[in-house]
């Protein structure tokens, strides 16, 4: 049985040497902070400063290695994505950053796959280059943020990007990015232990309520920290499309728990009470492995969390390790 981790983050070998060589073409910029070197976006954003762990290829695979997991869905670190920069800046961004992937997971074939970038902020571009990312260069499926430069994802320009996802049936792992911008979560770490899931949670709510999975039956969205609060609470949702249904059946079709059931979600909870709890609740079928490699607050042997939850059948285990991925990777269409 091959193990997939599915929420894995980096950059591609080669990349800050190649956005050093030409940074006005690719709207970047390499600055210093107090704690190592960061990127500055056109646009005024600037990311926190740079693991050395994104691009080291070698420690990445020693952590694989030890943490049992064959192979990785290779994701940006979701501060890389560039929403903030001009569409002609951030197609050639992205275009570089897939390219390079590409070339990345090429140099080890069996144990890394490619999530690619898009330039969201251009959802025409983002489209045609998620098409070329899939259809050419190999790569399994995309990694988007939860909002695009302040825009949320049900907002009606987004929908060039959404149909292109549903034709080619690819994973789209959600990832929170900015989380609850503009409440006071830096206090005690809350905009991460509080703030990430619950930045999740109004995403997928935007995407089930605003229709989009209504329009989209073939879209495969993966949730990160289990799914964030949308497993737990989406019985009030049912209740607000039943009971207020002139606020919540605006353009729904389905019930919100129905339209959740088509979501997959990565085990990262840290618990595995808390695991076992998301599979009696949404399915064996809907829980893939992860572990947010390789930040702190991951789950860095997310293996072990899975064989440490109680009452799994052998079956229920390897679907959870990779079976559930295989199938997505199977359903993908070039």
């Amino acid at each position: 049985m091959t193990t997939y981790d599915v929420h894995a983050h980096g950059a591609p070998t080669g990349l800050y040497d190649a956005l050093r060589a030409d940074e006005g073409r690719f709207g970047t910029e390499i600055v210093q902070t107090e704690k190592g070197p960061a990127f500055r976006f056109a646009g005024g954003l600037t990311t926190p400063h740079l693991r050395p762990q994104f691009d080291d290829v070698e420690a990445r695979l020693a952590h694989m290695d030890e943490a049992r997991v064959d192979v990785q869905l290779f994701s940006s670190w979701i501060d890389l994505t560039g929403y903030s920069l001009p569409t002609p800046q951030a197609l050639h961004y992205s275009r570089l950053f897939n390219d390079l992937l590409a070339e990345t997971v090429a140099a080890t074939p069996d144990r890394f796959l490619g999530l690619c970038t898009v330039p969201l902020q251009a959802p025409h571009e983002a489209a045609t280059e998620l098409r070329r990312a899939v259809g050419e260069l190999g790569m399994v499926g995309v990694e988007i943020a939860t909002t695009v430069d302040g825009r949320e994802l049900d907002d009606p320009d987004l929908e060039p990007f959404w149909a292109a996802a549903s034709e080619l049936r690819c994973p789209v792992l959600i990832h929170p990015y900015q989380s609850l911008k503009g409440r006071g979560v830096e206090r005690y770490f809350t905009s991460n232990m509080v703030g990430n899931p619950a930045e999740s949670t109004v995403a997928i709510a935007h995407m089930i309520f605003g229709g989009v999975m209504d329009r989209h039956p073939d879209l495969r969205p993966v949730m990160c920290h289990g799914g964030g609060y949308a497993p737990w609470q989406v019985g009030r949702w049912d209740r607000g499309y039943d009971n207020v249904p002139h606020l919540t059946r605006k353009v729904i079709q389905g019930r919100p728990s129905e339209l959740l059931e088509r979501v997959h979600f990565d085990t990262v909870l840290h618990d595995p009470r808390r695991v076992a709890a998301l599979v009696e609740l949404m399915g064996t079928e809907r829980v893939v492995l992860g572990s947010d490699y390789p930040f702190p607050m991951g789950d860095l042997a997310p293996v072990d969390t899975v064989d440490a939850v109680e009452g799994l059948s052998d079956d229920q285990r390897s679907a959870i390790l990779g079976g559930n991925v295989q199938r997505l990777l199977d359903e993908v269409r070039r």
